[in-house]
Parts: C-alpha cells; sequence; structure tokens
C-alpha cells in the first residue's frame, strides 16, 4: 500500500511541476487535444501506460 500512496504523491508532485514550470504548454496542449483523434489518444495512453508497467517491472525486477 505504501508504494502506491508513493506513486500517486510523485504523480502529484509531476502534476504540480508542469503547472508551475510550464503553464502556457499546458494551455496550448489543452486546446490541441480535441483536434487529436479519440483513436490516436487512446493508443498514445496505452503507450505511456504500458512504458510505466514495463519500467515498473524492471526496477522492482
Amino acid at each position: 500500500m505504501s508504494d502506491i500512496l508513493t506513486g500517486l504523491a510523485f504523480l502529484l508532485i509531476i502534476e504540480g511541476l508542469v503547472y508551475a514550470l510550464a503553464p502556457r504548454f499546458l494551455v496550448e496542449m489543452a486546446r490541441l487535444l480535441p483536434s487529436i483523434p479519440e483513436q490516436q489518444l487512446r493508443v498514445a495512453g496505452l503507450s505511456v501506460m504500458a512504458m510505466g508497467v514495463a519500467l515498473v517491472w524492471l526496477i522492482r525486477g
């Protein structure tokens, strides 16, 4: 359970950094998202998720 909470804490840290260091980039991405096809967003999301799982597997391996 502590690993899940630690992971969630790191997620919040990274999210906060994006808002603090690159707010214009975040706003521009929000404007761009509706123009990207749903299927492409889904594939990108699944790819990033798979990379995260692989990274955890390598680290914990």
